[in-house]
């Protein structure tokens, strides 16, 4: 699989278990690329949803995505300290239109204190039984959830005290 370079904009396109195409970032820089971890900030980006409507994030977002962990993790820079939405996902993959994932429903949002709470259950349930996701990838989607909040818990990753500040000052430089 080839990865983006730092520095390079991309497009996110994430999809829906039955294949249908669920939501599209317009651009996203990315900040550090390997084969297993990609992080990328984004601001003021334009959103288009399936559906054809469209939206713009209203503020800096740092974006964290694995190839072998079942989610991803935005960190959202607002006044009043980060907020992190975190997709409960497929890894990531990347060709050369886009970085691309699996969204199952399940979100953790996740506020400045490091409370949760966990969104989208009812969601998540009717498109488990709609799409007939298959029993072991509803065990790997759920033991993805504990392992995320494990990550909160012990404020690992991009829940590290320093993470955001730190991707965000790298963010800053290819603005200039």
């Amino acid at each position: 699989m080839s990865v983006p370079m730092p520095g390079e904009h991309i497009q996110i396109h994430s999809y829906k278990h039955n294949g249908q195409l669920h939501r599209v970032w317009d651009s996203t820089t990315i900040l550090k690329s390997t084969q297993n971890v990609i992080i990328g900030a984004n601001d003021k980006t334009l959103v288009t949803e399936s559906d054809g409507r469209t939206w713009i994030t209203r503020e800096p977002a740092i974006c964290y995505f694995h190839s072998k962990y079942w989610f991803n993790i935005i960190g959202m820079l607002r006044n009043d300290g980060v907020y992190y939405y975190c997709n409960i996902s497929s890894p990531f993959v990347y060709d050369d239109e886009a970085l691309k994932y699996i969204d199952y429903d399940l979100d953790v949002k996740v506020f400045p204190d490091m409370t949760y709470i966990l969104l989208d259950e009812d969601e998540y349930e009717q498109h488990r039984r709609e799409m007939n996701y298959p029993t072991v990838l509803d065990q790997i989607l759920k033991n993805n959830v504990n392992h995320l909040l494990r990550w909160v818990r012990q404020r690992k990753g991009p829940f590290s005290p320093e993470f955001i500040d730190q991707w965000y000052e790298r963010y800053l430089t290819y603005l200039t």
